[in-house]
């Protein structure tokens, strides 16, 4: 009796989440211990300089009030920006208006906290992102507050170059630590590379993350030099931002939606097997982690990989079973280059059309992300084929190395698959 190839990984994939669960579950525990010693220690001590502490609060509760959590499905990152900055320039804030500031790291902690509470009253944001937030105000915190309070940094005017670049390397400090911890967080909850995540993180950074520390800075300098009243200054361009990331959310979500609207045609018209443009795109989008590729790359496979099949609509009589794998090479570029002018009509990026034409070539005259989408395409082909199944599909792609497939590639889709890339079986 056989044994279908998929039960392995799928029992390692669940193997996998119960061996990170744990860690996650850490993760969490320890940022609620330092979230109710922070509230039982302000509680007890009371709250040092209310009027700063209510301006910060109030600040990072506008910040989380703007904030739009997007849909379980979308890729989309949950950003804050505002109240983030705001979070990292009350814990690095050394003088208000030239006056010290007396707060310590409890009531940092606890600000951020209820802020963050707050402002997020209906719509709670991730425990993920909540428990980072807890643990890096924290972090941040205790790097600076106890220097200020000793006077390491009372010889140094806030307007000083040397006081300024003490509190970017903390912000770096900060940044990276947040970083680390969220790959490790991701690793733990999918199992994938946790290298390929934290180079996903790292590069995050120089985007927004930048925007945040340096205007979390820029605003610890600037309250210290002129009082509360630099806070609203500073803070309007970083609203800014938070609002136009939210516009292009909304307009890369419709065009997501028309991307997923044109990959289900091929499957209500019949030429294609019902799920193959999804699994192509889920398993296409994991192999391009899986090789390190940066976000925008992983969005161009995972679009090309949802159109790649849209030529075969214009096919008289459809292909048997949707494969196009088995095609003569003539008739597969044929049915790219129809597949290719159809998406630029939509609008999409211009590399996601390219990938589509050139998915049929030669992979050493294809494009990273076309080479990804000709190996996952032809795995799943060859994979539904009852005669062939996923392990000989696999060994196939291997002895087709030579022109048709690229070896780093077909290597990296059987790390995936090894890892639990193929689904449990339907019951």
């Amino acid at each position: 009796m056989s044994v279908w190839p998929g039960a392995l990984t799928w029992a390692r994939t669940v193997r996998h989440r119960r061996t990170g669960r744990p860690f996650v579950q850490g993760v969490h525990a320890a940022a609620a211990a330092v979230a109710l010693l922070a509230l039982a220690w302000t509680a007890w001590r009371g709250v040092a300089q209310p009027h700063i502490a209510l301006a910060y609060g109030a600040l990072i509760a506008l910040g989380e009030a703007a904030r739009r959590r997007p849909r379980p499905s979308a890729q989309a990152r949950e950003t804050a920006p505002l109240g983030s900055a705001g979070t990292l320039a009350y814990a690095l804030l050394g003088d208000v208006g030239g006056q010290p500031t007396s707060h310590g790291v409890p009531q940092v902690v606890a600000v951020v906290l209820g802020a963050t509470l707050a402002g997020a009253v209906g719509r709670p944001p991730a425990v993920d992102r909540l428990a980072r937030r807890v643990l890096g105000a924290g972090f941040a915190a205790t790097c600076f507050r106890p220097l200020h309070h000793v006077g390491t940094l009372g010889h140094w005017p806030a307007h000083s170059p040397y006081y300024t670049l003490c509190l970017l390397f903390l912000l770096v400090l900060t940044a990276l630590c947040d970083a680390v911890l969220a790959a490790a967080l991701t690793h733990a909850r999918t199992g994938a590379p946790y290298g390929p995540a934290l180079r996903e993180e790292l590069r995050a950074l120089p985007g927004v993350g930048s925007a945040i520390g340096a205007t979390g800075v820029v605003m610890a300098v600037a309250v210290a030099a002129a009082g509360l009243w630099a806070l609203p200054v500073f803070c309007l361009p970083l609203l800014v931002i938070q609002l136009s990331i939210h516009r292009y959310e909304t307009v890369r979500a419709t065009r997501r939606q028309t991307v997923a609207s044109l990959a289900r045609a091929t499957e209500i018209a019949g030429y294609t097997s019902a799920g193959h443009a999804r699994r192509v795109a889920s398993l296409g989008r994991a192999v391009g982690r899986e090789l390190g590729l940066p976000p925008a790359e992983l969005a161009v496979v995972e679009d090309a990989a949802l159109m790649h099949d849209i030529g075969q609509l214009s096919l008289l009589d459809p292909v048997p079973a949707g494969a196009t794998e088995p095609l003569p090479s003539d008739e597969r570029r044929r049915l790219a280059r129809l597949g290719a002018a159809v998406v630029r009509r939509t609008g999409v990026d211009p590399e996601v059309a390219l990938v589509v034409e050139q998915q049929a070539d030669p992979y050493r005259d294809q494009p990273i992300a076309a080479r990804i989408v000709r190996t996952v395409n032809a795995y799943d082909d060859l994979a539904e084929d009852p005669g062939c199944g996923p392990l000989r599909a696999l060994e196939r792609l291997r002895l087709a190395t030579a022109r048709d497939h690229e070896p780093r590639v077909v290597e990296a889709l059987a790390a995936v698959l090894a890892r639990g890339g193929l689904a449990p079986p339907a019951l």
